[in-house]
Order: C-alpha cells, then sequence, then structure tokens
C-alpha cells in the first residue's frame, strides 16, 4: 500500500482558522478502475474531490474544466444552485462530446464543497459522502447516489435502463453509481445532475468528505466519533483511513478532514 499526504496552509474563513488534510490509500485491486483524486482550491473556497473509474480521462477533464467552468457561470454568485446544476450538466455533454472515438469507457464521481460566506454548499454526483459535525452529531450533507435507491431505481428504469445484482447492485450490471461524468455506453440511465445540499458554517466543528472506500466500512456517526476529538486535521485524515483498513475496506480511501476552530 503506498500511502501519499498533502497539507493546504492555515487559512481565515470568518475569523475562524482552517485547515486541510488528505492522506489516499491505494490498492490495485482492479486495473481498469483507477482512481484519480484531485483537490482544487480556490476563492470562493472550493473543494472538488474527484473519484475517475475506467481510466483517468474524466477524472482528467473535470479537473481542467469545471471549476473553470462553474465560475464563469453568469449565476455563479447570485444563484450558485442554479449554476452549480447546469455546469455540471453542461460540463458532462462538453465531455461525452470530446470522447467520441474512444473505444474505451471511462467516468467519474465528483462531490463538491463550495463556502460561499458563511453558507457551505454541497454537490454530489456519485457515492462520495460529505459529513458535518454539529455538537457532536453526525449530519449528513450529501446521499449516495447507489442503483438500489428507489427513487434512483425508478429514475434508471423510466429511462428505460435496468439495474441487476452483480456483486452489488449495478446500472446495466456494469457501473455501482448511478450518476457520474461520462460513462457513454451508460446515457441516458447514469447521469451527471447533483443533489445539492446547504448548511449555514456556523456551529460547524468540521467536515468530513471521503470516498466510498471509508463510508463502506464505517457509519457517518462512526466517522464523526472517531476523530471529533482530534484537533489536527491531518491526524484526523489518518485516523479514518487506518480505521477503514482495519475494518476490512477493499476499495480505495481518500479522506478529507476540513476543521472549523474557533480559537
Amino acid at each position: 500500500m503506498e500511502v501519499s499526504t498533502m497539507d493546504i496552509p492555515l487559512s481565515r474563513v470568518k475569523e475562524l482558522p482552517w485547515r486541510i488534510s488528505t492522506r489516499q490509500g491505494f490498492q490495485k485491486l482492479m486495473v481498469r478502475w483507477l482512481l484519480f483524486l484531485v483537490f482544487s482550491m480556490v476563492r470562493p473556497r472550493f473543494l472538488l474531490p474527484i473519484h475517475g473509474h475506467g481510466g483517468s480521462r474524466t477524472a482528467e477533464y473535470l479537473k481542467n474544466n469545471l471549476f473553470k467552468n462553474l465560475s464563469g457561470h453568469p449565476d455563479f454568485i447570485n444563484d450558485p444552485k442554479t449554476a452549480i446544476v447546469e455546469v455540471f450538466k453542461q460540463t458532462d455533454a462538453d465531455y461525452l462530446n470530446e470522447e467520441k472515438g474512444q473505444q474505451k469507457d471511462a467516468g467519474s464521481t465528483a462531490t463538491t464543497a463550495l463556502l460561499l460566506g458563511d453558507r457551505l454548499l454541497v454537490a454530489n454526483v456519485g457515492d462520495s459522502r460529505v459529513v458535518a459535525c454539529r455538537a457532536g452529531s453526525a449530519i449528513p450533507l450529501s446521499i449516495d447516489h447507489k442503483p438500489e435507491r428507489s427513487d434512483e431505481r425508478q429514475r434508471i428504469e423510466q429511462a428505460g435502463g435496468f439495474i441487476i445484482w452483480a456483486g452489488t447492485w449495478r446500472v446495466g450490471g456494469v457501473l455501482a453509481v448511478s450518476r457520474a461524468f461520462g460513462d457513454k455506453l451508460l446515457k441516458p440511465y447514469v447521469v451527471a445532475e447533483p443533489e445539492i445540499q446547504e448548511e449555514e458554517i456556523d456551529g460547524v466543528d468540521f467536515i468530513i468528505i471521503a470516498s466510498d472506500g471509508l463510508w463502506n466500512v464505517i457509519s457517518n456517526k462512526d466517522a464523526v466519533a472517531l476523530v471529533q476529538d482530534i484537533p489536527n486535521a491531518e491526524e484526523a485524515s489518518r485516523r479514518l483511513i487506518t480505521e477503514a483498513y482495519a475494518r476490512g475496506s477493499s476499495d480505495n480511501i481518500t479522506s478529507i478532514v476540513v476543521r472549523f476552530d474557533k480559537s
């Protein structure tokens, strides 16, 4: 197992210091499922974890274009929710247009955390997850896009698709997430339309953004309990990764901890 660490220096958000740490664990389980993680940090504060599958083409495209497209949207500041939905869908369409002629399919999930003033907007496509801690309680800020979700299954079937059990529930017997960028062979069943949740940042102690390799074995409540007494974000992220492996996770695991210290 190879482990890498990235630190982003301390900054200020409304006089609250915060820091970000991530640890990435890689296991070569299936060559065709490659992890490509990018964390983009700009103003307004924007986090973009990208989890690619079937190769890195889709993740590379998102890294280069998603935030650029979002920041250039005319309603990005005044109506960020509308801007996010429109940009996600258009970026997916633009990518698919560039993919014409490619024989091998590729895709990527993306979970964005956008801090605008005192509001945190979380937009999710796929099965990475954002969980906030407020007064010791775990508050989910995203819901995984899994084919077995009743609303997702209904959407897929109404579009003419199907899901079947193949070790886990999969769209068309192939993909274990119901929303993603790319995956042109599974359109229009697998879509890149995000679900968005908004949370006031006041009173939030920290947030955890992690890939499904963590959430497959650790509940929201357990994750918060594991790190709520660890003041250092890097150490907290390391603790989550270590615990996920100890609990038998066999998937790639990535964790980001963003702590909003009041001192």
